[in-house]
C-alpha cells in the first residue's frame, strides 16, 4: 500500500542507504543501517563445534542488566532473549562471556566496570535506561567497545555501536492478526512507558489491525493504556482486566515484566491476549494468541560477531527488523486458522519489498490510515 507521496519517500530512503554505504558519514551524524540477512556464510564459520572458531580465550564479551542478583527470566522476553544471545555466543562459537545483574538501573555504572575488570573487550546495555552509564563508561575506557539495545545515540563515539529493532513490522503482523481474529470488534494495547520505542509497537499494532479491518470491511476498536512501568503487573493485570470488561477480547501487551499481569488477566478472563519480544505462548497456552518476536538474541549474537571478525560497527546504529530475521511472529499458531496466518506471511512478505511501511510513530499512523482510506 503506497501514495505517491510515500513511494517518492521510499526511493528516497533507499538512496540515502547507498549513499551510506559508498561515502560513509560522519562521526557526529546519526547513522542508521540496514544489515545483513542471516544467511552470510556463519554457519561455515561455527562448523565443527565452538573449538574450530579461533574466538576462545581472545575475546570477552558481557552485558549489564537491571536484574536483581540470580533472578532468572526476570521479564520472561526482553531481558532473557538477550541472556540467550550470549549463551549463544559461548556455545556455538566459543567466546568467553559474562554477565553483571545490578538490581537496578542506578547501578549501570558499576555493572560495566565489572565488566571491565573481567577482561570484557564488548560490553552490551540492555535497554534505553542504561544509556547515560554507557556512554559515561565508553569515554573512560575508549580501549574497549560498547554496544547498546533500543538507543541511538545522536553523537555515539567510535567505540559505541546503538541497535534498533523495527518493532513497528511484527507489531503490523500481530495487529493484522488480532484485526482479523476479533469477534468483538474491540482489541486493546497496554504498553509500559511511554516512547518512541514504545510507539513503534503501538502504531505498528494499531495499523494492522485497521489494515485488517479494511481487508474484511469491518470496524474495529482500539483502546490503548500504559502503565507508566515494566515491573507493575499488578498494575497491568488490572488495566486489563477493565480492557475485557469493556469489550475486548484480544490485547497486545509491550510492557516488560509488567506483561505478565496482562496474560493472568486473559487466562482469568477467558479472553485473548499477545505476546511480546519472545513466544510467551508457554506461559498459557490457550489464551496467547500469537507474539510479536523481537530477537534480541540474533542481534547481540550478530554484532558481536562482526566485533570480533573487526568489522567497522562503531560509531553508528544498526537497524534490525523482517529483513534480517530478527524480528517476526511464531510458526505455531494453535489459537487461530491458518488461512490467517499464510495471509499474515504475504503481509511480510510485502514489508520486507517495501510495499507496506508499518508506521512507527503518531505522525507515520496518520498519514499510513489517510493513505489506507483513500485506498479504492
Amino acid at each position: 500500500m503506497r501514495t505517491k507521496k510515500n513511494r517518492i519517500l521510499f526511493f528516497a530512503a533507499i538512496i540515502c542507504v547507498l549513499l551510506l554505504f559508498g561515502c560513509g558519514q560522519s562521526s557526529d551524524e546519526i547513522e542508521m543501517v540496514r544489515i545483513w540477512p542471516r544467511d552470510d556464510g556463519l554457519e561455515e564459520e561455527s562448523a565443527g563445534g565452538s573449538g574450530n572458531t579461533g574466538f576462545s580465550g581472545k575475546w570477552k564479551i558481557g552485558i549489564v542488566t537491571d536484574d536483581t542478583d540470580g533472578e532468572e527470566e526476570s521479564d520472561d522476553s526482553f531481558k532473557q532473549s538477550a541472556k540467550e544471545g550470549l549463551i549463544a555466543l559461548k556455545a556455538t562459537y566459543g567466546i568467553d562471556t559474562a554477565e553483571a545483574n545490578t538490581g537496578s538501573a542506578e547501578r549501570f555504572s558499576e555493572g560495566f566496570g565489572q565488566l571491565i575488570s573481567e577482561g570484557c573487550n564488548l560490553c552490551w546495555g540492555i535497554g534505553y535506561n542504561s544509556a547515560d552509564a554507557l556512554l559515561e563508561s565508553a569515554k573512560k575506557e575508549p580501549d574497549k567497545h560498547f554496544a547498546i539495545i533500543d538507543f541511538e545515540f545522536e553523537d555515539a563515539p567510535e567505540n559505541v555501536t546503538g541497535v534498533m529493532f523495527r518493532a513497528q513490522e511484527p507489531s503490523f503482523l500481530v495487529g493484522y492478526i488480532a484485526g482479523s481474529v476479533t469477534g468483538s470488534g474491540k482489541v486493546g494495547f497496554i504498553g509500559g512507558q511511554k516512547s518512541a520505542t514504545i510507539d513503534q509497537f503501538q502504531y505498528g499494532f494499531e495499523a494492522g489491525v485497521q489494515y485488517a479491518a479494511k481487508t474484511y470491511s469491518k470496524q474495529t476498536e482500539v483502546l490503548v493504556e500504559y502503565v507508566d512501568s515494566y515491573s507493575d503487573d499488578v498494575k497491568a493485570e488490572s488495566m486489563a482486566d477493565e480492557m475485557y470488561a469493556g469489550g475486548c477480547d484480544i490485547i497486545y501487551h509491550a510492557a516488560g515484566g509488567a506483561g505478565l499481569g496482562v496474560i493472568r488477566s486473559a487466562q482469568k478472563n477467558g479472553k485473548f491476549v499477545i505476546g511480546v519480544d519472545r513466544d510467551q505462548s508457554y506461559l498459557a497456552p490457550a489464551n496467547v494468541l500469537t507474539s510479536a518476536l523481537k530477537k534480541v538474541d540474533v542481534a547481540i549474537e550478530r554484532v558481536s560477531l562482526s566485533f570480533v571478525r573487526e568489522e567497522e560497527i562503531g560509531g553508528k546504529t544498526l537497524s534490525f527488523g523482517l529483513t534480517e530475521g530478527a524480528v517476526g511472529i511464531p510458526t505455531e499458531h494453535e489459537n487461530f486458522r491458518d488461512e490467517v496466518y499464510d495471509a499474515a506471511l504475504l503481509i511480510e512478505d510485502k514489508i520486507k519489498s517495501g510495499l507496506i511501511i508499518p508506521p512507527d510513530s503518531k505522525e507515520s499512523y496518520d498519514i499510513f490510515i489517510d493513505d489506507l482510506n483513500h485506498e479504492q
